[in-house]
């Protein structure tokens, strides 16, 4: 705008420039003209008295430099001229000052040169005698006059220029001063050029719009980044080339990456061939989904595409961990194998012995021993069969089970009291030790927690052991903790042990009767009650198992 403001100056200035040149110049030289055409009138009228009286007397010695005189008869015939032979000279009575002199007494004209450089102007009067007196006068013409002064002008415009060029910059900038000044924040407050107010007007309307916009879009950020941050599942918003938009905190912990992800194409975070095809199937138009490992987890990632007018516009991509259901998907499926397992084993012993019974082949000496046999497996099963029912019930919830004030205390050393016959008969010593304690819970599950782990601590122990069981009162929860002298546990199966069916040692474990649900039941019944369990262990040496009751269960 601002070379645009000072071309316009300079040519405004140079048009004026040479419109007064040029019209100072004419009105100049018909001024000048004027005033030659009266000189040469009263030249004419002094030589014509001065010829009335003197005749042709009068020329003699007569300087004429400045004007061209002829005398003509009234024939036409040159009598005298002051610059040519009159001999040579022709008749001048078609000359139209000539005409003009002899029918009104004076006559005037104007002829310009062949050259256009020099035009003459003639004046004549009609004497007493008939004859006519003409006086002429050179006089440069208009392009002479611009060819003589070309020097000053160009002078006078090479300075006119510069002087335009100097004020048309200083003038440019000061009109736009108050444009490259203003407040387009606070339109009202500038105090610009009036005809400017429509525009800021106009400014202000647009920026209260957009503000308001802005504060919808900003609540809209906000909200959209509180619901995305705050949720589990990853999600990532790209746009149709797979350039990140959008990655919440979660995808960012999945893809171990940052915020500075954004702007970069997912396949520089992660270049797994198989989530490129799946955001290939969603570039097309189609909605895709597979499973994926990142982090150690499983995560179901599901692809569906943003249509606009028919166009793929971007890519919303949802990660689901599926880790729990996978591992719960799995922990079904080994349930299952597990429970048919051990369930067929002791069906195998029943159906033998009563099919060796029933075909006579058993020894009527043998038969007690085989009616043992079957009756030690068939319990086996009902106790199996009463774990699964067991442990279903709290996968539910055990809601149909009231929760009461329980002494913790006397409930365990009720249960010791019930082992203590299967304690002894192992040579194992068992003790109670702690305080009187009342938590607020489900009897029957407590009842479980307590009667597994020393069920377990016997069962593990080694032969004139000891399992002590303690019940007391921290700051903010009631601990209860069985400890034995056990075989202990390996490190790497601590973690297992709470799973269905899961046995350290399997033969072992045969060996006990045990149905390996008992941990899996302390595990849930716990989680009912929002109880913790810690496991300390030592191969050879023993095992200690805590549950922490927290005070909100307290009563």
């Amino acid at each position: 705008m601002l070379k645009r403001i000072f071309r316009s100056i300079c040519l405004v200035a140079l048009c004026v420039f040479l419109a007064s040149v040029t019209l100072f110049m004419g009105v100049l030289y018909e001024h000048f003209t004027g005033v030659q055409r009266r000189q040469l009138r009263i030249q004419t009228n002094l030589a014509a008295q001065g010829v009335s009286l003197e005749g042709i007397r009068y020329f003699d010695g007569l300087s004429t430099e400045d004007y061209r005189i002829t005398w003509i008869s009234d024939g036409g015939t040159v009598l005298f001229d002051s610059k040519s032979d009159i001999s040579e000279m022709e008749n001048h009575l078609e000359r139209e000052e000539i005409k003009q002199a002899f029918s009104k007494g004076t006559g005037e004209s104007t002829r310009i040169s062949a050259t256009l450089l020099e035009r003459s102007i003639y004046c004549a009067r009609r004497l007493p005698d008939g004859t006519v007196l003409r006086l002429s006068v050179a006089q440069y013409t208009m392009l002479t006059l611009i060819l003589g002064m070309l020097q000053p002008t160009c002078i006078i415009f090479i300075a006119t220029l510069a002087l335009s060029f100097a004020l048309a910059f200083r003038l440019s900038q000061k009109i736009v001063k108050p444009l490259n000044e203003l407040n387009l924040d606070k339109p009202f407050q500038n105090d610009g050029y009036d005809e400017l107010a429509p525009l800021l007007r106009r400014i202000a309307s647009q920026q209260r719009q957009i503000q308001a916009q802005e504060e919808t879009l900003q609540q809209k950020q906000s909200e959209f980044e509180t619901v995305t941050t705050g949720m589990a599942e990853g999600l990532v918003l790209l746009n149709a080339k797979k350039i990140i938009l959008s990655m919440n905190p979660a995808a960012m912990r999945l893809f171990d990456t940052d915020a500075s992800c954004i702007g970069r194409y997912l396949q520089s975070v992660n270049r797994s061939l198989e989530l490129q095809e799946l955001l290939w199937k969603a570039e097309v138009g189609k909605h895709a989904g597979m499973l994926l490992e990142l982090k150690g987890g499983s995560y179901q990632l599901e692809a569906s595409p943003v249509f606009s007018d028919g166009l793929v516009l971007g890519i919303v991509l949802l990660m689901l961990d599926v880790t729990e259901k996978e591992k719960n998907e799995q922990m079904r499926r080994e349930f299952t194998a597990n429970v048919s397992h051990e369930l067929k084993t002791p069906l195998h012993t029943i159906s033998g012995s009563a099919e060796l019974m029933a075909n006579g082949m058993v020894k009527s000496t043998d038969i007690p021993q085989f009616s043992n046999m079957i009756y030690t497996e068939a319990q086996r099963m009902i106790r199996l069969v009463d774990d699964i029912i067991r442990l279903s019930r709290l996968d539910e919830g055990a809601d149909d089970m009231k929760p009461e004030k329980v002494n913790l205390y006397e409930l365990a050393d009720t249960i010791i009291q019930s082992l203590s016959q299967e304690a002894k008969a192992l040579g194992i010593r068992m003790d109670l030790s702690g305080e009187v304690v009342s938590v607020y819970g489900i009897r029957q599950l407590l009842s479980g927690i307590i009667y597994n782990l020393c069920d377990n601590a016997i069962k593990y122990n080694r032969e004139n052991g000891s399992v002590s069981v303690t019940v007391k009162k921290e700051e903010d929860a009631v601990l209860l903790s069985v400890a034995d002298t056990g075989i202990g546990i390996p490190e790497e199966h601590q973690e297992r042990i709470f799973e269905r069916f899961y046995r350290v040692d399997k033969s072992h474990s045969k060996e006990i009767g045990g149905t390996g649900l008992g941990l899996s039941i302390v595990k849930h019944a716990a989680k009912l009650h929002h109880a913790e369990i810690e496991v300390k262990s030592i191969v050879e040496s023993g095992t200690t198992v805590t549950v922490r009751f927290t005070k909100i269960l307290q009563e």
